[in-house]
């Protein structure tokens, strides 16, 4: 009688997958070798056409001179321009305290301040601040009256926030309260005792008008932080 031979079941493997990381590092791999491939083509076709390269450059350098002297055409317009403004106190009566701030600003910038507009919530006490030529910071507030000369007198108060700000926070070395109306009695000898210089409606439409800087139309006015080319 014969034996019948044990029948060997055959195992089936499972195939081996792959995890994500490694189809990501493959695919990354397989994006650098087909970006080198990329780039070395370019590199060799510009190398053989080497005359777009120089052309391309020559393009560039052209392009950058036009926009260098078109910047520099629109910084001349502008100190042209700044320097050619002339405001009537008429004009600075119609503006409202915003625009009569900006205003500031500008007659500042035409006198060769660098000049910032600062005026609204939290300015403290200082609604224009520039730096003039000869180095000197000013830290100006701006008090416009809609009825000129005819509205509410400038008072002390504001001499004091301006005194107590100007030199402490915005680093002045010029304190200036100026206004299209007037100062009180009392606000003229406040301001002479502690270095605030008044400029009212008078000096400012002289100032305004005319093409004298502001630090000419003051008394004591401090010395240059920096030589200038009048000293």
């Amino acid at each position: 009688m014969s034996r019948r031979r044990p029948v060997r079941r055959t195992v089936r493997r499972r195939p081996v997958r792959r995890s994500k990381k490694q189809d990501d590092r493959i695919a990354l791999l397989a994006a650098g070798a087909v970006a080198i491939v990329v780039l070395l083509t370019v590199v060799q076709w510009l190398l053989a056409h080497w005359w777009i390269l120089l052309l391309a450059g020559v393009v560039a350098a052209v392009a950058g001179g036009v926009w260098l002297w078109q910047a520099r055409q629109r910084a001349e317009w502008e100190r042209v321009r700044a320097s050619a403004l002339r405001l009537r106190i008429a004009e600075l009566d119609a503006l409202d305290h915003r625009a009569f701030e900006f205003a500031i600003r500008d007659l500042m910038r035409r006198d060769g301040c660098q000049a910032e507009q600062l005026g609204g919530a939290g300015d403290n006490a200082c609604d224009v601040r520039a730096v003039d030529p000869a180095g000197r910071v000013w830290a100006i507030q701006c008090k416009h009256r809609r009825d000129g000369d005819r509205g509410s007198a400038v008072g002390v108060g504001v001499l004091q926030q301006v005194n107590g700000t100007a030199r402490q926070i915005h680093g002045a070395d010029i304190a200036v309260v100026l206004t299209n109306g007037r100062f009180s009695s009392k606000a003229i000898p406040w301001g002479k005792e502690h270095r605030i210089h008044l400029v009212d409606r008078r000096k400012l439409g002289e100032w305004a008008a005319g093409s004298r800087p502001l630090w000419d139309l003051l008394d004591r006015i401090p010395p240059p932080r920096r030589p200038t080319a009048l000293s």
